[in-house]
């Protein structure tokens, strides 16, 4: 396999080298690749955070013309602290095994440092539309970094005709995946001694009841859904990821957070989930609270959003990676990706690309030999399919 993808390999080395954990700052990986593009006379833009700590890239390449397929990818990794790894996760490492390992090469820089490779074979094609790419920060993290990049596409008055998403699925096409939404929930009581319980409001206590509400709703969509059957999870999931409160055994807590997320198939109204959990707390819980104490409350503040993918059969994305991979079949997945953002900005988009999802984020991640010689396989059809003449 080395002989089919020795420069995806070489790319693949150089990303991972560098730690784009979501805390940190992207911007060495994005100017190392707006340098590589510049080598080939490829301009490209970066879009950053409000901080200017991290950023997008957008470029082009190829005609100056109306359309296109954006290949679209994040930059940014999950961590690896208290992962027991037996190679260095910033130094990719191949092994007998035919796998390449390190952070990253399964989610997702394995198809970025693919769609590098094949940079040259683009520009020296006759193309009759442009390729779009389009890497992105801190898409771990809740899909944060896409939505400001589609806004400035959204300037510049650049629309194209599809989405390619390349997070791994081992070069099947996916048609839909689930939204993600995550907040963050504060509860603020009153303290007092444990032995005065009356004059206290417990943040703990209403937090709980909160998160049982959660957890109600939860099994209510279990229960009764709507139910999608070709999920491996067919309906739409809730869950508290995490909680903290209290200051001590004999002290009433006079503040409690956590965490939640739910997870909603296409098609269920993910604001109107929220606004449930909403009225809970606003009708049910804080008039009891603040009878307790008048500054009790419960505050909420979204902490990531990414809206659900269902991609249509006939839009011309989805027919024409059908066609290069030859998979008619219809899958889709539950974990959330960047391709909701695209479709929801009016760009038709699919999700396909090296390596499986069962390795991402864990200790000794990696990717095969033969994802990535297939994914530049994939990408070489592409290009052949989008050259004048063909």
């Amino acid at each position: 396999m080395r002989t089919q993808a020795p420069s995806s390999i070489e790319m693949l080395q150089r990303l991972v080298a560098f730690d784009t954990t979501s805390r940190n700052s992207n911007l060495e990986l994005i100017t190392d690749i707006q340098g590589y593009l510049s080598e080939f006379g490829v301009a490209s833009t970066l879009v950053p955070n409000a901080e200017g700590t991290k950023a997008n890239l957008f470029a082009t390449i190829g005609p100056q013309a109306e359309g296109g397929i954006v290949l679209s990818g994040h930059t940014d990794v999950v961590p690896v602290d208290g992962q027991p790894w037996t190679t260095d996760p910033w130094t990719l490492t191949e092994k007998p095994d035919g796998n390449l390992y390190g952070r990253g090469t399964c989610d997702m820089k394995g198809f970025i440092g693919s769609v590098m490779t094949l940079l040259p074979e683009m520009r020296d094609a006759k193309l009759k539309t442009p390729f779009h790419f389009a890497f992105s920060y801190d898409e771990e993290i809740g899909c944060v970094g896409a939505p400001v990049m589609l806004a400035e596409l959204r300037e510049r008055g650049i629309r194209p005709d599809g989405c390619i998403v390349g997070e791994p699925t081992s070069m099947r096409v996916i048609v839909a995946h689930k939204g993600i939404n995550a907040y963050q929930c504060c509860v603020r009581g009153h303290a007092a001694h444990s032995s005065l319980t009356p004059k206290g409001s417990n943040a703990i206590e209403y937090a709980a009841r909160l998160i049982c509400y959660i957890r109600d709703l939860a099994d209510h969509f279990k229960q009764n859904g709507p139910f999608d059957e070709l999920f491996d999870v067919p309906f739409t999931t809730a869950q508290t990821g995490t909680i903290s409160g209290g200051i001590a055994l004999n002290t009433i807590p006079a503040l409690c957070e956590f965490v939640f997320e739910y997870r909603n198939l296409p098609g269920v109204d993910a604001e109107g989930i929220f606004q449930r959990i909403q009225q809970y707390a606003m009708d049910e819980l804080v008039p009891k609270m603040q009878k307790e104490h008048p500054n009790a409350g419960i505050e909420f503040k979204k902490i990531a959003a990414a809206p659900a993918l269902d991609a249509s059969e006939q839009d011309a994305i989805t027919q024409l990676v059908r066609a290069l991979t030859k998979d008619a079949d219809k899958r889709k997945v539950a974990y959330g990706t960047e391709a909701g953002q695209f479709q929801r900005a009016g760009v038709p988009s699919i999700v396909c690309g090296p390596g499986n999802i069962e390795q991402a984020h864990k200790p000794n991640e990696f990717v095969s030999l033969e994802q990535i010689a297939q994914c530049e396989s994939f990408l070489q059809k592409l290009i052949r399919s989008n050259t004048v003449g063909a």
